[in-house]
């Protein structure tokens, strides 16, 4: 057996990150199973919302980043690239991509298929009611920063079950 002080940063992360998404996608199967579909995706969001601040915040914190230096789309996208690294397996991270279109515009997409809650609302047989709590998460992580954003499309449902594609743009408006 390996000592656990052999495993590596990037062996723990992806430990890490794939129990929280076992847990997630776990607490949401067994909320629809027992509340219906709309109360899972409700509480879902709400639980997102909830937890955003102390994400964003935790996050912030161990970057090192203030909200005053997430001035233009090319700060934001490498302070959410590298939050999302700490927190995400990289079988996940490396499906997702963010570019900047301008100063005020993400795009982003996913590589076809490859979104997990896609995968795991397929699997589970939900991907037709499922709304997206990914980009929600984002949303919400923008909200904490108090940039605003507006997403476009804004999927409720799952864009790719819905499109067959993925993808799309945040616009920004930030503060100051």
């Amino acid at each position: 057996m390996r000592d656990p002080g052999d495993v590596s940063k990037d062996e723990l992360r992806e430990l890490l990150g794939k129990g929280w998404l076992t847990h997630d996608g776990a607490w949401f199967f067994s909320v629809a199973a027992e509340m219906g579909m709309e109360a899972a995706n409700r509480l879902n969001k709400a639980a997102i919302k909830a937890m955003a601040p102390f994400e964003t915040r935790r996050t912030m914190k161990v970057l090192q980043v203030d909200s005053a230096d997430l001035t233009d789309c090319a700060s934001l996208v490498s302070f959410v690239t590298a939050g999302l690294g700490l927190i995400m397996p990289d079988s996940i991270l490396n499906n997702l991509h963010f570019d900047c279109i301008d100063e005020s515009t993400i795009h982003w997409s996913w590589e076809p298929g490859r979104c997990f809650a896609f995968k795991g609302m397929s699997q589970m047989g939900r991907i037709d009611d499922y709304e997206c709590g990914v980009l929600f998460r984002i949303l919400c992580w923008l909200e904490v920063m108090k940039i605003a954003a507006r997403l476009e499309p804004d999927p409720v449902k799952c864009l790719f079950h819905e499109t067959g594609v993925c993808q799309g743009d945040f616009t920004l408006t930030f503060p100051g």
